[in-house]
């Protein structure tokens, strides 16, 4: 895993599952925050057919540690790490693509699951779930363009997130050199991250504000 550490806030993400990223304040704390979610991360690996085992703080070895943004301190990772830069073989990506699905089916449960108010609170505020979904898809638009993956405005109000989605498979399943596609782009390796934790983040805020 690699430590991405701001002034007032850090992240701890696995570098072979993407989508298991958490933070905390203090980095103990944030790699007991990523050991904590575990089991819940394990549902997801479980969807692409994968296996998670037992895991404590005591068993994650941090590799790589670099430098948080202001965006990191408001609580979302930022910073890509040389990890994000390696070469992506046509097994990688496929494995790749399978864990980020299985985030989008983890987010597409919670919204199943949850009653169509959720409880008031710090995370998310106000939000219901419809509301919260919307937030999540329009952050992947965003995200979209980082790997040059666009669409039209007929395109988006025929095909919307499902070819939104689709396109963006087609490009992370390819084998690259793990370099971004243009300049200001994101590494096939850190859209598929970034895009897998951003929906496991609000899959479980839903199930937290459910209950």
């Amino acid at each position: 895993m690699y430590l991405e550490v701001g002034a007032k806030r850090s992240f701890a993400c696995a570098i072979e599952w993407p989508g298991w990223s958490r933070s905390d304040r203090g980095q103990e704390a944030t790699l007991q925050a990523l050991a904590d979610y575990a089991p819940r991360y394990a549902r997801v690996a479980a969807r692409a057919g994968l296996t998670i085992t037992r895991i404590t703080a005591a068993d994650l070895h941090v590799v790589e540690t670099v430098a948080g943004t202001a965006t990191t301190d408001f609580g979302a990772p930022d910073a890509i790490a040389r990890a994000d830069r390696r070469r992506l073989d046509a097994a990688s990506a496929r494995r790749m693509v399978a864990l980020l699905d299985a985030a989008w089916q983890e987010l597409d449960r919670a919204v199943a699951a949850a009653p169509p108010g959720l409880r008031k609170g710090p995370r998310g505020g106000g939000r219901d779930h419809d509301a919260v979904v919307g937030h999540v898809i329009d952050a992947e638009r965003a995200y979209a363009r980082r790997i040059g993956v666009r669409l039209s405005a007929a395109e988006w109000r025929d095909g919307h997130v499902g070819l939104l989605r689709a396109r963006c498979r087609e490009v992370l399943s390819r084998p690259s050199d793990g370099s971004a596609p243009f300049e200001r782009g994101w590494p096939p390796r850190y859209l598929a991250r970034r895009t897998a934790w951003h929906a496991l983040d609000h899959a479980w805020e839903i199930d937290d504000r459910a209950r």
